[in-house]
């Protein structure tokens, strides 16, 4: 049986993926490039944080500290190729592939964490996976530029997968809200200096410019990820992985209500499929 306290979490992590999934809408709304928004979507959260974590600072140990500032460098990374692929790929396509976390969260917790995986979790994942292709199909453009943009989006997918599974390490010992701080100083260093290379310095210079920004600061940052990496640790980040995965239904149904893009039939018996997939794999987990 399902524990409340376990489903209470499963509900948290549902609502992280809600506010998560406002990522694309805010990055496409951005005037700034790519790796520019990413940047302020950091920078904007830790101000924010600072209040709440000022106290618990003292009592962090360096390795601990080292661990989360490396986490924010793979959460950057994870920033600089799901945010560039934008500008290739559509956003179904890249909310669906930066969510392939279980491709590297389920060895790295096997090989790490000798977590047994049933026959019935991968049931659930391959349920699961054949719902994502029937869901997105027909949305790819075979052109080399869509193929590009995928591939980011993909790549994007290891890095968060390694943030996740650095997280759900130091969330052992060290509060969310620690983690997030600490590691927003690692994904700053890294967006800088990719910044820097790449594009030159931006920055918002009207209101307009800057709304988007803060609301990815606030949404996808603050709300998203941070309660991600609070409900990380209190169910298996193997599960947690899976439950992510439903972040492209989200982002599908806000196309639906704020730009009006109709979701077809085929969609519709996608989505029952991914979350009759999520079902088995949380079942079984449970």
């Amino acid at each position: 049986m399902v524990s409340k306290k376990e489903n209470i979490y499963i509900s948290l992590v549902f609502l992280a993926i809600c506010f998560l999934a406002t990522g694309g809408i805010f990055v496409k709304l951005s005037s700034l490039s790519p790796i520019s928004t990413g940047l302020y979507r950091i920078l904007f959260s830790l101000p924010l944080l600072y209040p709440f974590v000022r106290k618990n600072l003292k009592n962090i140990y360096l390795p601990d500290m080292l661990l989360m500032f490396f986490s924010g460098v793979f959460l950057a990374l994870d920033l600089i190729f799901w945010n560039t692929s934008f500008s290739y790929t559509t956003v179904a396509n890249a909310n669906l592939l930066v969510n392939l976390v279980p491709i590297t969260i389920i060895p790295l917790s096997y090989f790490f964490y000798k977590e047994k995986l049933s026959k019935s979790f991968f049931v659930g994942l391959i349920v699961l996976s054949f719902g994502i292709i029937v869901l997105i199909n027909g949305k790819v453009t075979a052109n080399p530029e869509n193929f590009k943009g995928d591939m980011y989006a993909f790549i994007a997918s290891i890095f968060y997968g390694l943030f996740l599974f650095s997280v759900s390490n130091a969330r052992k010992r060290v509060p969310a809200k620690v983690i997030m701080f600490v590691a927003g100083f690692g994904s700053l260093v890294t967006l800088f200096i990719a910044m820097i290379l790449t594009e030159g310095i931006q920055y918002p210079t009207t209101l307009q410019e800057a709304i988007p920004l803060v609301g990815l600061a606030i949404f996808s940052q603050l709300l998203g990820q941070g309660l991600m990496s609070y409900c990380i640790g209190k169910i298996k980040i193997t599960l947690s992985s899976l439950l992510v995965l439903s972040q492209p239904i989200v982002a599908a149904l806000y196309s639906f209500i704020l730009f009006q893009e109709k979701i077809s039939l085929q969609e519709i018996v996608g989505i029952i499929i991914v979350l009759t997939g999520i079902y088995i794999s949380k079942k079984q987990s449970s």
